[in-house]
C-alpha cells in the first residue's frame, strides 16, 4: 500500500493546484477579451458596482458616462461585465428619481 503513496500525492497536487489554475486562467482570458471588445455606447458595470455606458476608450482606460454629462475614467480592468440595455429606464430616466414628478412618494 505504501508503494502507491507517491502517486496519490501527485494526484492530489493535480487536483489542488493545476485544475484551479487552469480555470482561473480561462476566466482571466474571458475578462480580457470582454474588456478588449468594448465599444462606444456599450452599457457596462464596474467592479465597484457603478453602471454606465462607454463614452471613450484609451489604451488602458475607459471613460464611462454614469449620468448625463458625468464621465468617469476607469482602468480597463475595472470593467466587470457588459450589461444589456435597459429600455424602460432609458426611455424614462426621471421616473426612478425620488421626488420626481410622477414618481411614487417615498413617505408613509
Amino acid at each position: 500500500m505504501t508503494q502507491y503513496f507517491p502517486f496519490v500525492l501527485m494526484a492530489l497536487a493535480v487536483l489542488l493546484f493545476v485544475l484551479p489554475a487552469r480555470a482561473r486562467k480561462r476566466a482571466q482570458a474571458q475578462a480580457q477579451a470582454m474588456q478588449n471588445s468594448l465599444t462606444f455606447g456599450t452599457p457596462v458595470m464596474t467592479t465597484s458596482g457603478i453602471h454606465g455606458t462607454v463614452a471613450g476608450l484609451g489604451d488602458g482606460t475607459v471613460d464611462v458616462e454614469i449620468a448625463r454629462g458625468v464621465v468617469v475614467t476607469f482602468a480597463r480592468q475595472a470593467i466587470l461585465e457588459v450589461r444589456s440595455a435597459a429600455t424602460d429606464v432609458a426611455a424614462n430616466p426621471g421616473d426612478e428619481t425620488p421626488g420626481a414628478p410622477g414618481a411614487p412618494a417615498g413617505g408613509i
